[in-house]
């Protein structure tokens, strides 16, 4: 049989708002459009509703951003309040040039702007900020869908980020549960006999990549289940994607 991978996204759900039970709208969603979550399914949910339902939100006008940042603000022509947010979101500046800020978040993400971001969460001077714990938040929703549908999912919460020595960006797994984010093709042999010695995929990545295929960013569309990609149940986090800092070229 021809592999094939299904991407579906659910456009049904409201907006979301702090306190919300997102695995319920995200099953009445799929119901609403005529289907339900199957066993084996991964569900990539984006960070923004996560971070929306969890109540990471901050309104700038609540503020008061301290010297530094308004010194750092003046070199980088940003909003003060916006980078007070963003050093209380870091655990150390990893670059700054002109008015890219690269930080290293207190989830261990190296990212622009500590995850910090003004899309998509409700227009005047609100801002979004990363999940507390992603992986914490996939496994919460993993564990309801069990509980409610009785299937066994696995999912990936998905953010953008830019990446070393491509331009673009691309959406990558922040949080995961119900499965490895690796596949792991090391000791094996390709068709010619060759052993390979360091391809392991970073699946959870690949499939929060693809999902933003069906999402966009600007479709509403938060939420994707990808159907037929075969993987093992297992215990996997996204913390284990981010690479330890002795091995880090770019840090």
């Amino acid at each position: 049989m021809t592999p094939e991978i299904q991407i579906i996204g659910l456009a049904g759900l409201p907006e979301v708002r702090p306190g919300d039970d997102l695995a319920a709208l995200i099953v009445e969603a799929a119901r609403g459009q005529g289907m339900s979550l199957e066993g084996g399914d991964v569900l990539v949910v984006t960070q923004k509703v996560v971070s929306k339902a969890e109540g990471r939100l901050v309104d700038l006008r609540e503020v008061k951003p301290s010297p530094y940042a308004r010194e750092l603000a003046a070199r980088m022509g940003k909003d003060a309040r916006l980078l007070e947010v963003i050093l209380g979101e870091s655990r150390r500046i990893v670059r700054q040039e002109g008015s890219v800020i690269i930080t290293e978040t207190r989830q261990g993400f190296v990212c622009a702007n500590a995850g910090v971001d003004a899309s998509n969460v409700g227009g005047g001077e609100m801002v979004s900020l990363l999940p507390e714990d992603p992986d914490r938040s996939a496994e919460g929703i993993r564990a309801a869908i069990a509980k409610e549908l009785g299937v066994a999912v696995a999912v990936i919460v998905s953010d953008t980020f830019g990446r070393p020595w491509r331009e673009g960006h691309t959406n990558v797994a922040v949080g995961l549960a119900g499965m490895s984010p690796f596949l792991d093709y090391v000791g094996q042999a390709d068709p010619h006999g060759y052993v390979l010695r360091v391809s392991t995929m970073a699946v959870a990545d690949e499939l929060a990549a693809a999902a933003e295929l069906v999402m966009g960013k600007l479709s509403r569309v938060p939420v994707a289940i990808v159907r037929g990609f075969e993987y093992g149940q297992a215990e996997g986090t996204a913390r284990e994607l981010v690479r330890p800092p002795e091995r880090d070229l770019f840090r």
